[in-house]
């Protein structure tokens, strides 16, 4: 009796060890498969938000990142740029300053895409794959209401930067409000270009069409350009300055055009008008390329209430650069330029420039009551990436501040972005835009001040522009 009293003990042990041991099983295979990274729960949302905006058809990236065979297939290659900080493009110091739309992967997010890589880059459960975000086409910031197109132009494969100017004649039912003009590229060679308007009387100019569309700079004058282009009114005077718009639009590499909140920016023009390209600048090309740029043209119901206005420090700015730009090889200096407001302005947009010996770059604003106010820092240049930065909201700039430029140029051969081997002395020739030659710029986008400016958010419209679906 009593050893069959201990066989159903022994029974009844082993049971409850059995039913121990599957629970601690089913807990830790429950914890595996929760804690496991894998593409359709974690890192699909990561690369929808920080990558495929620029990583899809009809951009300059090179390749898409939509779906998981897009991904997957590229994962060590996407581990090895995230870690190396290259991708996702965004070289604005976010702990000195925040703007709008900052692409930048947080610690977490790293982390995760590595050990998602480290595991085999496993889809998970493809069913729960959420939706790829759809995007506008051809366009970064919506469907335009007009899109015009220059003239196809061929860009010699001779290994030489190239600056062009070119026309896009456009004639409209009426005079009319454009709130913004976005420039796209149709090459990958397109470094920037500076978009201006000319617009015409009716009384003073018959056809606007007829001209040449595309000149070399190198081998022009401005009063060659006009007369080439047919920019000139029919009696041969120039249009008057209320007839310009110099800063219409404008494009560098990453540059996303900014559409500010209705009753700010934009511009009236009269129905029959030039969009004049005044530097449009192609990077050599190895090969024959076909540029097909055009600019989307965004019209306003009416006219915004307070235009913007610019002011551009250094290279061809409002104040001179110390000590003068000219950088011997070998070296490694460090240049100032600062220029006092006047009045009080509410700052919307900044835009730092410089070239391929470009190493770092700050602003601020110095206050009459002797507070720093940041405006923007870029710890590590990259030549490739320059934006236009749009705070979230307006920052007021009192009358009597001094902003100031500190700008660090790199011609050593420390620099892998130095255009020559050996460095040569290189040096600021009268505002040249050739890649090889060097420019200091920062561009101010701004208002009068108004009470109340520093509460208005200027990302409204960003906002709604996101994940618009069209077709052009």
């Amino acid at each position: 009796m009593k050893n069959k009293f201990a066989r159903i003990n022994c029974i009844t042990h082993q049971f409850m060890m059995g039913v121990i041991f599957f629970l601690v099983a089913v807990t830790f295979l429950s914890c595996s498969q929760k804690n496991a990274i894998t593409f359709s729960n974690d890192v699909a949302p990561i690369i929808y938000d920080k990558c495929t905006k620029c990583h899809r058809p009809g951009t300059p990236a090179p390749f898409s990142l939509i779906s998981y065979k897009d991904v997957a297939k590229r994962s060590k290659t996407i581990r090895e740029i995230i870690n190396k900080g290259i991708m996702p493009p965004w070289p604005a110091d976010p702990s000195y300053t925040h703007f709008l739309g900052e692409n930048q992967l947080s610690a977490d997010q790293v982390s995760i895409i590595n050990q998602w890589v480290d595991a085999g880059a496993p889809i998970g459960d493809s069913s729960k794959i959420p939706p790829a975000p759809q995007f506008p086409t051809g366009s970064m910031i919506g469907k335009p209401d007009m899109v015009l197109k220059i003239k196809p132009f061929l860009v010699k494969g001779d290994h030489t930067d190239r600056f062009m100017v070119m026309k896009i004649p456009f004639e409209l039912a009426s005079d009319t409000f454009i709130r913004a003009i976005e420039f796209v590229p149709g090459s990958k060679l397109v470094h920037h270009v500076n978009g201006r308007i000319i617009f015409y009387d009716d009384d003073k100019k018959q056809n606007i069409f007829a001209g040449e569309y595309a000149l070399d700079t190198k081998e022009e004058t401005r009063e060659s350009v006009f007369r080439k282009m047919n920019l000139l009114n029919d009696d041969g005077s120039y249009p008057g300055n209320d007839h310009y718009i110099h800063s219409a639009t404008n494009y560098l590499p990453g540059v996303i055009t900014m559409l500010y909140p209705e009753s700010i920016g934009g511009f009236f023009v009269k129905r029959k008008g030039i969009i004049y390209l005044n530097d449009i600048h192609y990077g050599p090309a190895m090969e024959d390329v076909l540029d097909t740029s055009y600019v989307n043209i965004f019209f306003g119901a009416t006219p915004s209430k307070r235009p913007v206005q610019e002011i551009q420090l250094g290279t061809l700015g409002i104040s001179d650069i110390v000590p003068f730009l000219v950088i011997p090889p070998d070296t490694v200096m460090t240049f100032i330029t600062r220029a006092k407001i006047l009045s009080d302005i509410s700052l919307l947009t900044v835009n730092p420039h410089m070239h391929l010996l470009g190493k770092s770059f700050v602003a601020y604003a110095l206050k009459p009551n002797g507070d720093t106010l940041p405006l923007i820092r870029i710890n590590h240049w990259d030549f490739r990436w320059q934006y236009f930065y749009t705070y979230e909201k307006m920052l007021h700039i009192p009358a009597g501040s001094t902003i100031e430029v500190v700008a660090v140029m790199d011609n050593t051969t420390a620099n892998p972005n130095n255009p020559h081997d050996p460095p040569q002395e290189v040096e600021g020739r009268n505002g040249s835009m050739r890649t090889t030659d060097e420019m200091l710029q920062l561009i101010l986008t701004f208002l009068p001040y108004e009470t109340g400016d520093e509460n208005i958010e200027l990302g409204v419209n960003r906002k709604t522009n996101q994940n618009v679906v069209f077709n052009q």
